[in-house]
């Protein structure tokens, strides 16, 4: 038997939690290399919260097991932190709460026509509201939660604008939850859906027939694909797509700004999230480069939540980084 894990009883359940407290800049950037993280064991729930609403730069981050925490467990959530990871607080919890704790602090997400809710949580069921219920083994701490919240509003703000979405693509997705919100908003629209991870793919199935999401191709489902960024065969013969929604990393997005943009229709729409407000301008001049221009912008806490709209001729460069020509502004 390998040193890495204590022997457990066959057949038996468990429930244990890892806590570590550190300052909210700490914590979010441990949350950042989280989600950057391909590697992570998907059995192992995080969540970062602040400690209390009295000290609101002290937070914490909770991991959630239902086995004992092995000793490559523990260094896995040590590295998210670099050379600095706090000491942990290792709990052993009843069996019975497992289901609960893993499931507490992830509160329902209410924005626009919206409410998204773990199981634990019961639906509104009020009119002209459409809930989605989300495991939340499948959610992926408070930053997450709050670009969720902002792709939400953003999408919520498109329809209220006129944007008209006969075809779509989201990329990263992750549940399929904002492939579901798309397509409640615009219920005529053919919807692709793509993750590098291949877990997802069952997810989203999962949670597409939990909420009602009918797959498969045609106007009003979704199709469901794994693949890096762009590179599927099925993304590149459905586009041009009307709305292209990426809730990823800086990183990643600054790299797939060309791609993004020569899949999108000329007047077509962007929606970009995953980044913190300090990305936000190096994120903009990419995006501006490739003919993209800033249609909206809305934030949660640290986090940018960017609509770009691609021009209809050319490509525009911009001089400095977040900054557009101002004739390009009149667009």
């Amino acid at each position: 038997m390998s040193d890495n894990a204590d022997p457990v009883e066959s057949g038996s359940e468990e429930a244990w939690k890892v806590t570590f407290l550190a300052p909210r800049e700490t914590i979010q950037a441990a949350l950042l290399a989280h989600e950057d993280a391909y590697d992570w064991d998907p059995e192992i729930i995080l969540a970062g919260s602040e400690i209390a609403p009295d000290r609101p730069d002290d937070w914490q981050l909770e991991a959630w097991l239902s086995h004992k925490p092995a000793r490559r467990d523990l260094a896995a959530m040590r590295a998210l932190f670099g050379d600095q990871a706090p000491k942990p607080v290792i709990e052993h919890l009843p069996p019975t709460d497992w289901v609960t704790l893993s499931q507490s602090g992830i509160e329902p997400i209410r924005e626009g026509p919206f409410h998204v809710h773990t199981p634990d949580h019961a639906p509104l069921g009020q009119p002209g509201i459409r809930d989605f219920e989300i495991p939340a083994s499948q959610a992926f701490g408070t930053g997450q939660h709050a670009t969720t919240a902002g792709c939400l509003a953003m999408l919520a703000t498109m329809k209220r604008c006129g944007v008209v979405v006969r075809n779509l693509a989201d990329i990263g997705t992750g549940t399929g939850l904002l492939t579901f919100a798309a397509l409640h908003l615009w219920p005529r629209a053919r919807a692709i859906a793509s993750d590098i991870d291949a877990v997802c793919g069952p997810v989203v199935a999962r949670n597409a027939d939990a909420n009602g999401v009918r797959l498969g191709d045609g106007p009003g489902r979704m199709a469901m694909v794994i693949a890096a960024g762009m590179d599927h065969p099925l993304l590149s013969a459905s586009a041009p797509y009307d709305l292209l929604i990426a809730n990823i990393l800086a990183g990643p997005l600054v790299e797939l700004a060309p791609a993004f943009a020569t899949a999108v229709a000329p007047g077509g729409s962007v929606l970009l999230s995953g980044l913190l407000t300090t990305q936000e301008p190096a994120v903009r001049a990419a995006y501006a480069r490739a003919g993209l221009r800033l249609a909206a912008r809305m934030t949660r806490g640290d986090w940018s939540v960017l609509w770009l709209r691609r021009r209809r001729f050319g490509v525009v460069h911009a001089t400095r980084v977040g900054t557009l020509p101002d004739w390009s502004k009149r667009w």
